[in-house]
């Protein structure tokens, strides 16, 4: 925001974007170091740019702290590095695994990859 932490903000964000919300949120909780994060599906509304940079914080946060994350997603992008990743198809387990292991062996993440990920994500991702 334009004056940074002097900016005003209105009772319950409403002069806020839904990502600026979410991002507040997500740095509360980072103040509050819990041993356990959970983000249900808190990084939808924030561009991709900002997504990849607060994945990158949060895993340096977690690597330093020996906390445990879990992230639910509908954005592939967002949970390409995970440790685990279980996908959920009709409410049922479709797959378990790496995003490599899945793209593999889970034809529900096949589909879900080819319609987030560009051609040349997918090449790569597949080598």
């Amino acid at each position: 925001m334009e004056k940074g932490y002097d900016s005003f903000v209105a009772q319950g964000g409403t002069n806020l974007s839904g990502g600026q919300k979410q991002r507040i949120a997500i740095a509360r909780a980072l103040v509050r170091k819990p041993e356990i994060y959970v983000f249900d599906d808190s990084f939808s509304a924030l561009d991709y740019k900002t997504d990849a940079l607060l994945r990158k914080a949060l895993r340096q946060e977690i690597k330093n702290k020996e906390a445990s994350l879990i992230i639910v997603a509908q954005r592939i992008s967002t949970i390409l590095d995970a440790d685990r990743i279980i996908v959920l198809d009709q409410g049922e387990i479709a797959g378990i695994g790496t995003h490599q292991e899945l793209m593999k062996n889970c034809l529900a993440y096949k589909q879900i990859a080819a319609s987030q990920l560009s051609e040349s994500q997918l090449k790569k991702e597949m080598v």
